[in-house]
């Protein structure tokens, strides 16, 4: 008889959250207001076990990486640079938003992220530290069985998306 397995890991440690401002343009050309949410990321990574070590990914890896990718976006405003009615440009030490032609936020440079996604909600996060996750693992040398992660964010509580990408 055949077998077939595989296996599955996660991390979701209470200290792997941002705290963050954002808004998300939605359909019908509106803008909503700015708000903040205090995020929480979790990772489930599957993939065949590295032979010398008889495991998928090391944790400390793992849980080094989320740590350093949510540190970057806490305490931050959030702000898609692929957003077709927002334009963001950063002048010096600031960073304007227009909306549909019209200035609607200045912030201090320093406090912003800007990233290369269309809108900033949960889903579009997920996807992109995701990506993040998947390079940093990937430059560590410490998950070359990984084939599978799904990386879930929360913005509120029961409130989620998770993002699973499959690569070889």
């Amino acid at each position: 008889m055949a077998t077939r397995g595989s296996f599955k890991v996660a991390v979701t440690k209470e200290d792997l959250v941002f705290a963050a401002a954002h808004f998300i343009t939605l359909p019908g050309h509106r803008c909503e207001a700015l708000h903040g949410h205090n995020y929480r990321a979790g990772v489930t990574v599957e993939g065949a076990l590295d032979p010398e070590g008889w495991y998928v990914v090391d944790f400390t890896a793992l849980k080094r990486a989320m740590k350093q990718l949510t540190e970057e976006l806490d305490h931050r405003v959030l702000l898609p640079t692929e957003n077709p009615k927002l334009a963001v440009k950063t002048n010096g030490a600031r960073v304007t938003v227009s909306f549909d032609g019209a200035e609607r936020y200045v912030f201090p440079a320093d406090d912003c992220v800007l990233l290369p996604i269309p809108n900033t909600t949960v889903e579009m996060l997920a996807q992109y530290l995701t990506r993040r996750l998947r390079d940093a693992l990937a430059r560590s040398g410490n998950a070359v069985g990984v084939h599978v992660i799904e990386l879930q964010v929360e913005e509120n509580f029961g409130q989620a998306a998770s993002y699973r990408e499959v690569f070889d």
